[in-house]
């Protein structure tokens, strides 16, 4: 065991040194890591406009003057704006527009 003792002792010391040597000569021995957030490139904004055109979609038993009446419109537009529909030919789930 004493053939160990001196090398032990003197690594010892050295280990104190070297800490206190690292240590000692910090100016703030708390190391501030910087925070890096990533950026991210700015989108330009879009200005939206209201829809201009509303669909309906058409329900069973459903005529233009029934939807003109739940959509307040009248059913002149309603055949203004959907020139391809027949009046009297809707089928349930189509779609018309109303504005």
């Amino acid at each position: 065991m004493r053939q160990y003792a001196a090398p032990a002792a003197s690594l010892l010391a050295v280990t104190a040194a070297v800490l206190g040597f690292h240590y000692g000569f910090q100016d703030n021995p708390r190391v501030e890591v910087p925070v890096v957030t990533p950026t991210v490139r700015a989108q330009p904004r879009v200005q939206r406009t209201a829809v201009v055109s509303r669909l309906y979609v058409v329900q069973r038993g459903d005529s233009f003057s029934v939807i003109a009446a739940k959509t307040h419109t009248s059913v002149a537009a309603l055949e203004r704006l959907n020139p391809k529909v027949s009046p009297t030919g809707l089928r349930v789930g189509e779609h018309i527009r109303v504005k």
